[in-house]
C-alpha cells in the first residue's frame, strides 16, 4: 500500500467513524450533547481488533491489514457496498487498475460509429473522467464540447468550471455531489498516481466548492438515475441517465441520456438539433 493510499484509508476510516450514530450502536451519548460519532477505542472494540493497531491504521501507518478486518471493520462502520469495495480497494485486496493509465484521446472507430448511431445524447468517458468521444445529439445538448481544448475535456473539470453548463444544471448542488462521489470509488486506486494528483490538485485549486465536497470523502457507485437539464433554447429536457462498457473496450464507459417517457424530451431534441445548426454552433 503506497503511502497516499494509507493516507487517505485513514482519512476515510476517521471521516466515517465521526458520523456514525452511538445510539444505533447501543451506546449512550458523550457528555450531554454529542450523539454522533464514535471513539477509537469502540470500533476496534465492535471489530474485535486491538486499539493500538486500530489508531495506527486510522493514523496511515505502514502496517498490513487482512481483508477480513477490513471487512470487520467496514461492517462496524456501516459502509455501503460502494464504500465497502473503497475501502477494501485502499487496503489492495480488490482488482486495482495500473496506477498510472495512458490517456486515451478518442474512442476506436467501430464504437464512435456506435455513438453516432444513437439519436439521444451519448458520450465516452476514459479512466480519469476525460470525454473521449461524443455523437452529434450530445453536441447539440452541450455545444461547447468540441471547442473546449482537449487538455480540459474531462466531465469532472467541466462540471465546476464551465459556468454555461452549470446555468443548464438546476440540480448542480446534487449532481456535482454525485460525480465527487463516483469519482472517488472509480479513481481511488489510482491514488499516488501523478495523473490523479494533477487533477485532483488542479480541481481543488480552480474550485472551492470541488475542494469542500473532495474533503468530505463521499464514496458511491454509479447507479442510473434522471437527469433534467435546462437549455437555453429549447428549455427542459429530462433524461435517463445510463452507462454501459464496452467488452472489448472495458476502460471506456459510454454515458448515455435516454428520453424520459412522458416527457416532451424526445420531441425537443429535434428541436434542439435545429437550434443548433441554425446558432452556427
Amino acid at each position: 500500500m503506497n503511502e497516499e493510499r494509507r493516507r487517505e484509508l485513514g482519512q476515510f476510516l476517521r471521516d466515517r467513524r465521526a458520523h456514525l450514530v452511538r445510539a444505533e450502536h447501543g451506546l449512550p451519548p458523550i457528555g450531554r450533547n454529542r450523539s454522533v460519532g464514535l471513539r477509537r477505542e469502540e470500533v476496534a472494540a465492535f471489530a474485535a481488533v486491538s486499539v493500538t493497531w486500530y489508531t495506527w491504521l486510522e493514523q496511515g501507518r505502514d502496517i498490513n491489514a487482512s481483508r477480513q478486518v477490513l471487512a470487520a471493520i467496514g461492517r462496524v462502520l456501516r459502509l455501503s457496498a460502494a464504500e465497502n469495495g473503497y475501502l477494501l480497494a485502499m487496503g489492495g485486496y480488490a482488482p486495482l487498475p495500473m496506477a498510472e493509465v495512458a490517456p486515451i484521446d478518442a474512442v476506436p472507430p467501430h464504437l464512435q460509429g456506435l455513438l453516432d448511431a444513437l439519436d439521444f445524447p451519448a458520450f465516452a468517458v476514459a479512466p480519469d473522467w476525460g470525454i473521449a468521444g461524443w455523437n452529434n445529439s450530445y453536441e447539440c445538448l452541450y455545444s461547447r464540447i468540441a471547442d473546449v481544448d482537449p487538455t480540459e475535456r474531462n466531465l469532472l473539470w467541466l462540471i465546476f468550471s464551465d459556468p454555461e453548463l452549470r446555468r443548464m444544471l438546476p440540480d448542480w448542488e446534487e449532481t456535482s455531489r454525485f460525480f465527487v462521489a463516483e469519482f472517488r470509488a472509480e479513481a481511488g486506486p489510482r491514488l499516488g498516481s501523478v495523473a490523479h494528483t494533477a487533477l485532483v490538485a488542479k480541481l481543488a485549486a480552480a474550485s472551492g466548492e470541488f475542494a469542500r465536497i473532495w474533503a468530505e470523502h463521499g464514496v458511491q457507485g454509479f447507479a442510473s438515475r434522471q437527469r433534467v437539464f435546462i437549455h437555453p433554447g429549447v428549455g427542459e429536457l429530462t433524461f435517463e441517465q445510463h452507462r454501459l462498457v464496452p467488452a472489448d473496450a472495458p476502460e471506456l464507459h459510454f454515458v448515455l441520456y435516454v428520453p424520459t417517457p412522458g416527457t416532451p424530451t424526445k420531441d425537443r431534441l429535434a428541436a434542439l438539433a435545429v437550434f443548433h445548426d441554425s446558432s452556427g454552433q
